[in-house]
């Protein structure tokens, strides 16, 4: 897939524990990006965490990694849940579309960002 100045870019997978990530790659292999989500025990995925590197803003590849991430998901029949403020302003705008194409999303819950907050200190 190509960002808004042309170059040529990857979104890749990458599964962990606690947390798992979507990566948007450059070329050249390398990382500017990521969306980071924890799996619930139900099967839900919430995304919890974006960001590009600054010297990177503005070539749309937020809205690169966010579409993917969502797309794979729909893929995997997973409900995402969107506790990342892009997430959430994406399926606002965008999530009848994302609903008709056979996705499915909710709203966050405590119980859910007790998992976001308990993955997170894991991991600090």
């Amino acid at each position: 897939m190509l960002d808004n100045d042309g170059a040529s870019v990857t979104v890749r997978f990458h599964v962990a524990r606690p947390i798992s990530s979507y990566t948007v790659d450059l070329a050249n292999e390398s990382t500017v990006g990521r969306a980071n989500f924890v799996d619930s025990p139900d099967g839900d995925r919430i995304f919890f965490h974006t960001e590009i590197d600054e010297e990177f803003g503005g070539r749309g590849l937020a809205g690169l990694l966010v579409r993917e991430a969502l797309a794979d998901s729909m893929r995997k029949r997973l409900t995402v849940v969107p506790v990342c403020p892009l997430f959430a302003r994406h399926l606002r705008e965008h999530g009848d579309e994302f609903v008709a194409n056979g996705g499915a999303f909710r709203r966050p819950t405590p119980a859910d960002i007790a998992l976001v907050k308990s993955a997170v200190a894991e991991v600090l």
